[in-house]
Formats: C-alpha cells, sequence, structure tokens
C-alpha cells in the first residue's frame, strides 16, 4: 500500500516569476526623459563644399616617437643614402639595396634612438622612380615596423615569376664555351645571391655547378683530389672550388700587368690598351707610300724649242697659221687616199666599217 509519503516529490514550477521577473525588467521608467537629438545645419558655401580636401595626405610609415634630445639627422647622411637611389628597374635587386641600407645605418648610433627608427626616416630617401610611386600609393599610416616595410618592398619588386626564373637559371647554368673557370664561378655565385630564397642546399648547388663545367675543368678538379670530386665532402669539394677561382683570379692579374707594362697607352685599361696598340702595328704594316707627283708635260715648240706651241712661235714670221693649215690638209688627204683608193686591199671585216666622224664619204670608184 502507497503511503503519501512515499510517493515522488514535485517541486513548485518557477516559470511564472521568470516571466514576471521578464516583465518587470521591461519596464521604464517614467522619470527619464528622451531628448530629441539637435542636428547642426551645414553653414559651408558651394565653393567651400566643392574645395579638395586637405586630409588623408599622411605617409604610409608611420615613424615612432622619438624620446632623445636634440635628434637631428645629418645632412652628409643624407647625402650618402641618396648616392645610390634604387629605381625600380627590371635589372635592379632589391635585396642588394636593402643589404646595402642595412650596411649604412648599421654605422648610426644615437642614444635612446631604436636603428629601426633610423631605418623607416630614411628610406624613403633612398629610392626614385617607380619605387617612390609605389611608396607614395600605399595607404596612409599602413607600414608601422621596419619588418613590414621590407616585406612589402621586396613582394613589389621581386614577384614569384622572378624568383621562380632565377630558380630555373640555377637549375640550367652552364659554363660557357669562351669562359675560364673563375669566370664561371662568379657568374654563379651571382645567380645565388640575386635570389637568396633560392631555397638549394649547398650539397644541390655544388653538384649543379660540378656538372656544368666543360670536361677539362671537370678533369681539373678531379686531378686535383687524386681522384673523383664526388668523393669528398660537401664542404671540402666548396673549398677546393674555391682555391681553384683563386689561383686562376691570380694567373689573370698576373697577364694583365705583363700587357699593361709593354703597352704605351697608360690613360687606358689593359685590354683597351693591348686593342690599340694591335690597331696601330696593323695600320703600319699596311701603310702603302704616298703617290708620287707626275710633273705636268710642258709644250715645247718643233721649230725653236721653246716653251709654247709650234704655231705661236715668233720664228716662223707670222706663217703659223699655213703650217696650221698644212698639217690639216695633210691629214684629211691621207683619210681620203685611205678611203678611195685602199678599199679593195682591206679586208670583208673592216671594208664596210663606220667611218670616224669628221671624215669625208668614200667614193666608190
Amino acid at each position: 500500500m502507497r503511503t503519501r509519503s512515499s510517493g515522488p516529490v514535485v517541486e513548485p514550477s518557477t516559470t511564472p516569476r521568470r516571466r514576471r521577473n521578464k516583465k518587470h525588467s521591461q519596464q521604464v521608467d517614467p522619470t527619464i526623459v528622451e531628448k530629441p537629438v539637435v542636428t547642426m545645419a551645414d553653414t559651408r558655401t558651394m565653393a567651400e563644399l566643392l574645395q579638395a580636401p586637405t586630409e588623408g595626405y599622411g605617409d604610409a610609415i608611420v615613424i615612432p616617437a622619438i624620446l632623445a634630445e636634440n635628434f637631428e639627422l645629418k645632412h652628409g647622411l643624407l647625402n650618402l643614402v641618396t648616392s645610390k637611389q634604387f629605381c625600380g628597374f627590371e635589372k635592379e635587386d632589391p635585396h642588394a639595396h636593402i643589404r646595402w641600407f642595412n650596411k649604412i645605418t648599421s654605422t648610426i648610433k644615437y642614444k635612446d634612438v631604436p636603428n629601426s627608427s633610423i631605418k623607416l626616416m630614411l628610406f624613403p630617401f633612398s629610392i626614385e622612380g617607380a619605387a617612390r610611386i609605389w611608396l607614395e600609393k600605399e595607404p596612409p599610416r599602413s607600414i608601422v615596423t621596419w619588418e613590414d616595410l621590407v616585406s612589402k618592398f621586396i613582394n613589389q619588386f621581386f614577384p614569384p615569376s622572378k624568383t621562380t626564373n632565377l630558380r630555373n637559371e640555377i637549375t640550367n647554368f652552364q659554363q660557357r664555351f669562351d669562359e675560364s673557370f673563375c669566370e664561371a664561378w662568379e657568374r654563379f655565385k651571382d645567380l645565388l645571391r640575386a635570389c637568396p630564397h633560392h631555397g638549394f642546399t649547398e650539397l644541390h648547388q655544388i653538384d649543379t655547378f660540378y656538372n656544368s663545367l666543360t670536361s677539362t675543368d671537370q678533369d681539373s678538379l678531379n686531378a686535383a683530389v687524386g681522384g673523383n670530386l664526388l668523393t669528398k665532402t660537401p664542404e671540402d669539394a666548396l673549398t677546393l672550388i674555391k682555391n681553384k677561382s683563386k689561383v686562376c683570379t691570380l694567373r689573370n692579374r698576373s697577364v694583365v700587368t705583363k700587357v699593361s707594362t709593354n703597352t704605351s697607352t697608360s690613360g687606358l685599361s689593359p685590354d683597351v690598351a693591348a686593342l690599340t696598340d694591335a690597331v696601330k702595328a696593323l695600320l703600319l704594316k699596311n701603310t702603302t707610300p704616298p703617290p708620287a707627283f707626275v710633273k705636268a708635260v710642258e709644250e715645247s715648240c718643233v721649230t725653236c724649242g721653246g716653251p709654247h706651241p709650234y704655231y705661236q712661235c715668233l720664228a716662223t714670221d707670222g706663217n703659223a697659221s699655213g703650217y696650221q693649215d698644212n698639217i690639216q690638209a695633210y691629214v684629211s688627204a691621207a683619210a681620203v687616199n685611205y678611203n678611195k683608193g685602199n678599199a679593195g686591199n682591206r679586208p670583208p671585216s673592216v671594208a664596210h666599217q663606220v667611218r670616224p666622224p669628221g671624215f669625208p664619204p668614200v667614193q666608190n670608184n
């Protein structure tokens, strides 16, 4: 038999109380009076409203507050920074510009002035052209730290496509047919320096350079180690390549010094001086003597031997015109005699030739 005490205990519901609290919270105090918002009328004229704004020209670089007293950047420092500006050309390397800029600013020390603040202040003076236009187009106050500035600068002027092209050039590197060992090594290092984030290990770099060499240079490296270069560690192989490059460089310098001491041109570089002397020797070898002057033929008289024509000779007592007429008559008579009397003796190929101008016509007998 169930008793009243053994049954389940039913707790009183709290729902009505919550509803009462909700209704109580929604009640508004009648003592609070909301005031209407009063908007001021814009009294500016149309000319003032149409005028260009004078705000919003803040710089993209935010320079932190400098607490040092009497802080000032010297003009000599500004001239040093502006002496080598980055213009944003295709062949320019932004990594090289950042390295050069860090080297310059690392020599500047001011008390209570962070070096990053000095870099942020000086960097706009180190760019020009397209690089300056890029910085001016950045949103105001968008560059807060030196790391932000370097990241945006590198991404703008060293896009991923350029990284891919340089990585391909490093992978497909080959020594040229007219290139020495030291020249090939310097060119390979320039490619690595132009793309510092190439990601190639030291082993991959040495293997790529060794396989790009000619058979002669490969045999020279193998002979230097007494076998095969691949049997050495990467550190030993790199040391051997550097030493061989230094030896080749010293040999080239000795040859250049010998050529420069033997040349007669002192104000030119050794290569240009050697070429100049070779051209001079070639010109001297092929030089021909100047042509001799031909003496003009002077007329001489056949009558008296004087320096005048025969028809102007005074020894003829004015009969020069008669001599001239007799000579002309003799020439005409000889031509007529040739054309009239000797036609039968001439060969057939000559008998019907055209007479020279001035000769009398031929009369057949």
